[in-house]
């Protein structure tokens, strides 16, 4: 299997990313969304984004046209009829998902290989809304995708091994490094790190610290780049309550079930730095402080 021409469908913050790698690696990258606003806010986010490497001299002015370049935007699905891969990166919804891939089943040519960026729900589930099986497997990359050098390749019991093969050099070839991981929730990363990021909650809850001394703890304790807390808010509270709650579906585990506290601040919509509130206050994004709400 050879992959040439990559298609990705979605171009928010992942699927503007993913494009933004495939097209810097030197893939022709035609990037699907449902409208034109969806699409200018993602290209032009890729433009800053290009512009930081050629700021840091990591990339020339050269580099940066050529992979604009390969940017082919288009709001029909039918347009990715002739891409030897296409990777899925829209809502977390496991409905919308198996919709936009029965529908991509239908498109995309004989032999090309469809590819989800899910970081929670499982491939199997996905794939069973197409008649490719042997062709379908998982592409979890990393937020931020042009800096994280991740990728999770994910086969399901069905995945043949040269679709493997061509995703684990297709995730070389944009300068990352793959894993491969079974389909099994949260796959690899999410599997370790969410009931890390769980306990630290309970920790809080407990009285066995305050968010600063716990996050203080792991960062010069373990020499983690950053504590769970700051972790939580820079990922987003609601997407790890989101992705516990389907870990704890599959596994019936108390590591992987959401806190009450956690919980609650998911209805409060402290979702985190996105929201400007978490287990920090981002009023003044440049010097965030403890949330002293949650110490009440």
């Amino acid at each position: 299997m050879s992959i040439e021409k990559v298609g990705v469908v979605g171009c928010g913050l992942m699927g503007s990313g993913i494009a933004q790698v495939c097209a810097m690696a030197g893939f022709p990258t035609r990037v699907r969304e449902v409208a034109q606003p969806l699409i200018d806010k993602g290209l032009a986010g890729i433009e800053k984004s290009l512009g930081k490497f050629v700021e840091k001299g990591t990339l020339s002015a050269e580099q940066k046209a050529a992979a604009i370049s390969r940017l082919q935007p288009t709001l029909r699905l039918e347009d990715l009829a002739d891409c030897d891969l296409v990777i899925e990166a829209i809502i977390e919804n496991l409905d919308r998902k198996r919709q936009l891939f029965a529908e991509l089943d239908k498109v995309a040519k004989p032999g090309a290989l469809l590819a989800s960026n899910t970081s929670s729900l499982g491939i199997t589930e996905l794939m069973a809304a197409t008649r490719r099986g042997p062709q379908f497997l998982g592409l979890h990359f990393f937020n931020p995708v042009p800096l994280m050098q991740l990728v999770e390749v994910v086969r399901t019991l069905v995945t043949e091994p040269p679709a493997v093969d061509a995703a684990l050099q297709f995730a070389r070839k944009l300068g990352k490094t793959p894993i491969l991981t079974a389909d099994r929730a949260g796959f690899i990363v999410n599997r370790l790190l969410v009931p890390y990021l769980l306990d630290a909650i309970r920790a809080l809850e407990e009285g066995v610290g305050t968010i600063e001394d716990i996050d203080r703890g792991m960062k010069l304790g373990c020499n983690y780049p950053m504590g769970p807390f700051t972790l939580l808010d820079l990922v987003g509270i609601d997407t790890t309550y989101y992705i516990a709650e389907i870990l704890y579906t599959e596994f019936r585990e108390r590591r992987f079930a959401p806190p009450p506290l956690m919980k609650r601040m998911v209805l409060a919509g402290w979702f985190g730095r996105k929201m400007g509130m978490g287990f920090y206050d981002y009023s003044d994004p440049k010097l965030p402080q403890v949330n002293r709400k949650l110490e009440a």
